[in-house]
């Protein structure tokens, strides 16, 4: 299997073992996406006590405003974070 196969399937593994928790195995949940923020993404979201700005992120990831965050939703976020992450690599060179 190739390192993107590996992430790919690791990103949905991700995904999975958060979604659902709550209820639909399919979506996170405002808590379940918290959970997910805090454990995956270390100290970039691990101090998650800002309600206004948890409520903020989720209303804007829940493009189709269901109350969820579904896996495509869930998938934007992470490109979202990726592209800001390797922007600031590509500037510290």
């Amino acid at each position: 299997m190739s390192q993107l196969q590996a992430t790919m399937i690791s990103l949905i593994d991700v995904f999975r073992q958060y979604a659902g928790t709550d209820k639909d195995a399919n979506t996170l949940s405002k808590g379940e996406l918290k959970k997910l923020l805090t454990k995956e993404m270390g100290p970039m979201f691990e101090d998650c006590k800002d309600q206004v700005s948890l409520d903020k992120l989720f209303k804007d990831l829940d493009s189709n405003a269901d109350g969820t965050v579904d896996f495509k939703e869930f998938v934007n976020m992470v490109t979202c974070i990726t592209i800001l992450c390797h922007e600031q690599l590509s500037a510290k060179k």
